[in-house]
């Protein structure tokens, strides 16, 4: 009988956004420039040469060790509340060190895929991927175009300051263009900040549409369900940290709540800076579509930008404002 994953949440993971391999990555792209034709052979003799040798938790790394620690409440019998995918670009071979770090750090997966080179995109669907998270921006651009699932681009790993919580996962999400959709920041960049109060507050009982990460917060909502645990005291901690305020905030909460989805902490900024709030909560990792908040709490907390699609024309309007848009949206 085939594994059932419709009730496990699933994360796929690059190799390079659960550890640390800015180093190794780095040389191969020096390689690369310098001559196309050896660089493959360069990284799998540096890989192969350090193929003993621990690796440092990358950025993805916290939010993976957190999750898998909620299988501890998995009922018996039942699939697992949580599954991590290795999904790297490494071949077997060079992939061996990955694997090798994987057990030494005690993170409970089973399931690996190794491309040699080629992208793992393809196969998000035959793993049951709910939630990509990578460094490489090409293929996480291809899932935000094809809508397959949930996809972000990591950063660099956070500075010491980061204290992450040992028995509980947090998750940080900003509103639009990430849980809900682009339509009201569209209307923000391009027709201004009274427009936008104004259709937000005229359309108070409208739902928001679905953004690129409502199905994973849906998903996130169905694990908490299975969780022994009453929702105010879950293993598992949510926040909206939104540059939205009064009045664009009325519609929020009435979205959530139709959707069936329990917020434990919601921030409306009105265009108050984040990283405080962010350092604050302590993430194991915030979700945000804007570099301006993005960069400045990547030194707090492990961060991942949620990128709009090709054809948006919130790519546009990035470029032709020159304050952030969303330090008001």
């Amino acid at each position: 009988m085939p594994y059932d994953l419709s009730e496990t949440l699933v994360v796929g993971v690059s190799a390079t956004a659960l550890f640390d391999l800015q180093e190794e990555d780095a040389l191969f792209k020096e390689e690369l420039e310098r001559d196309p034709s050896t660089a493959i052979q360069a990284y799998r003799k540096v890989m192969l040469e350090r193929e003993n040798d621990r690796l440092d938790p990358g950025a993805g790394y916290p939010l993976v060790k957190a999750l898998l620690g909620l299988n501890r409440h998995s009922p018996a019998g039942k699939p697992p509340l949580v599954e991590v995918v290795i999904m790297s670009r490494n071949s077997p071979e060079t992939g061996l060190r990955i694997l090798k770090n994987i057990r030494e750090h005690d993170l409970a997966m089973t399931r690996h895929m190794f491309t040699g080179g080629e992208s793992v995109v393809d196969y998000l669907d035959a793993f049951s991927v709910d939630l990509f998270l990578s460094t490489n921006v090409e293929d996480a651009q291809v899932v935000a175009d094809s809508d397959l699932c949930a996809a972000a681009v990591l950063s660099v790993p956070p500075g010491e300051s980061f204290k992450p919580s040992t028995d509980q996962v947090r998750i940080a999400f900003d509103g639009d263009a990430v849980l809900f959709s682009e339509k009201s920041e569209i209307i923000y960049k391009t027709e201004g900040m009274d427009e936008f109060h104004a259709q937000e507050s005229a359309k108070e009982d409208i739902l928001l549409e679905e953004g690129p990460f409502a199905a994973f917060l849906l998903k996130l909502a169905k694990l908490q369900e299975r969780l022994p645990e009453s929702i105010e005291f879950s293993p598992v901690r949510v926040a909206l940290i939104t540059a939205r305020n009064s009045p664009s905030e009325i519609r929020v909460v009435k979205t959530l709540r139709k959707w069936g989805v329990y917020i434990d902490e919601a921030f409306f900024l009105g265009g108050v800076e984040k990283t405080k709030i962010v350092k604050a909560f302590q993430p194991h990792i915030f979700f945000d579509d804007q570099d301006v908040h993005l960069k400045p709490a990547s030194q707090h907390v492990p961060v991942a930008k949620v990128l709009y699609k090709s054809d948006s024309v919130l790519n546009e309007a990035v470029k032709n404002t020159a304050t952030d848009p969303e330090d008001e949206n």
